[in-house]
């Protein structure tokens, strides 16, 4: 892809998750994953998208106008973007491949940081930390971020979570929102250390999946191929006994992720790539307001 390419498509992305992080997200993200009970700061006019609760009535009262209190942490969070970029998220076959629905939740998870004034970092890993971009606010650096999450060539194609939030735990010193975006395809145990890197952070898990993970089409013979270990065979998906396995296996998956998740105390959304991203993180937002 060539540079003019790709900054259309940054232009493209840009409109579409701006728009969608400034109309449809504004005061959830705010009222999410903002932290409570930290040192107060000041008190400030109320404005469109802030929490009810935190109006001083006191204030209110005395200038017969609305005020809200600003805590310390509220007025700059740094919010850190964990990104999978190994093989298995270069699939897909209804609408999307699962790295497109990551770049676009990420670019709208990006502009809502802005939006609070926050700081806003990224970590793409594979089975090793591929690329660390420190925090930093405004709209030029999330477009580099935009560029990067387009163009980015992993060295390596395989998954490790654990060594990936181990490296958070290390590198970010400052508690932050971490959302955690990938299919989880992982064998590894990571249990331990997401509930360690939970403990010192918030992280939020984002799961993208294809529809094909969960049940095969019955088109006969297909030739399949691990992306990360590149290992080819032949199955037949006319067999019923197959097709019920594959759909046996997905849901034993998704059973035991969900055990990790509920253990490390992580909240998480899971979200196929042919479906509507914005109601899933809508429903994310308004279980942690």
């Amino acid at each position: 892809m060539d540079t003019s390419d790709i900054l259309k498509r940054v232009r493209r992305i840009e409109i579409k998750t701006r728009g969608l992080s400034n109309n449809i997200f504004a005061g959830q993200y705010h009222s999410a994953f903002k932290g409570r009970g930290m040192s107060f700061a000041e008190v400030r006019e109320y404005q469109y998208g802030d929490d009810v609760r935190d109006i001083d009535w006191n204030v209110t009262a005395r200038y017969n106008r609305p005020y809200v209190k600003v805590y310390e942490e509220e007025r700059e969070l740094t919010v850190m973007l964990l990104i999978d970029v190994s093989n298995s998220l270069d699939f897909g076959t209804i609408k999307q491949k699962k790295k497109d629905m990551v770049t676009e939740i990420a670019a709208t998870l990006a502009f809502s940081s802005i939006e609070n004034n926050d700081k806003i970092g990224v970590i793409f890993f594979s089975d090793k930390i591929e690329k660390f971009i420190p925090p930093k606010k405004g709209r030029k650096h999330i477009l580099y971020i935009i560029r990067e999450l387009l163009d980015f060539k992993p060295q390596s194609k395989r998954t490790n979570i654990k060594m990936a939030v181990e490296y958070l735990t290390n590198a970010i010193k400052k508690r932050c929102t971490v959302f955690v975006l990938s299919d989880f395809i992982d064998d590894g145990d990571y249990k331990n250390g997401l509930t360690i890197a939970n403990k010192k952070h918030d992280i939020v898990a984002i799961q993208i999946y294809d529809r094909r993970l969960v049940d095969l089409p019955n088109v006969g013979l297909m030739k399949v191929r691990d992306a990360e270990t590149g290992h080819e065979q032949w199955i037949d998906t006319s067999s019923k006994a197959l097709r019920k396995a594959q759909h046996d296996w997905w849901a034993e998956r998704v059973e035991k992720l969900q055990e990790v998740f509920n253990k490390s105390n992580v909240d998480s959304v899971s979200i196929r790539t042919d479906e509507d991203y914005v109601k899933s993180l809508i429903s994310l937002f308004a279980k942690r307001s």
